[in-house]
């Protein structure tokens, strides 16, 4: 299967992952790494998820839940968006709960996501945005062959000031070259 290894499946948002997507989405933690600064509405997320039978192409944007197999607990999110199919390149977000990091997970995650980005969707570039502080995201985008080839300065505003972003990116031809080996 597509999403799926020995250690966790992604799989589709479903109208049971209400609850957690509200714990998440609602964490102030969480925001400074991403977009948000309010709290989202239980109502707000049950049309999320509803509205998230749509086309990667007509929402330009896609999320998978992270299964681990072993417990069947979902762990976290993969958030794929800001599709340009022009430029041929979409952004990547990744999520695993803290309960359950160091375990490999996000890295499996990553390894499933690039196979349906390069080899389904057929795109030719994956990046991701990584605060400079986040040692361990970006030592797992080094690890997995992605170039970090930009610095955003002083890109987000955390609790105790601004914080630079690294850009990684990860080309489809590197990508295979890395899979024929």
């Amino acid at each position: 299967m597509l999403f799926e290894n020995e250690n966790i499946r992604l799989r589709a948002v479903e109208p049971e992952d209400l609850d957690l997507l509200y714990v998440w989405e609602n964490n102030p933690l969480l925001w400074e790494v991403g977009n948000t600064r309010n709290p989202y509405s239980r109502y707000v997320l049950k049309q999320y998820i509803i509205d998230s039978d749509k086309d990667i192409y007509e929402n330009k944007q896609l999320r998978l839940m992270i299964v681990q197999i072993k417990t069947g607990l979902t762990i976290g999110t993969v958030d794929l968006f800001d599709f340009d199919i022009h430029n041929s390149r979409i952004a990547l977000g990744l999520y695993v709960d803290a309960a359950f990091q160091g375990n490999g997970f996000a890295k499996s995650s990553l390894h499933l996501v690039e196979e349906y980005v390069f080899n389904c969707l057929k795109i030719n570039q994956l990046y991701s945005h990584i605060a400079e502080s986040n040692n361990a995201s970006r030592t797992m985008f080094e690890q997995e062959n992605y170039e970090a080839n930009g610095i955003l300065k002083n890109w987000i505003k955390t609790a105790i000031g601004y914080e630079n972003i690294l850009v990684f990116q990860l080309f489809r031809e590197v990508f295979q070259n890395n899979a024929s080996i």
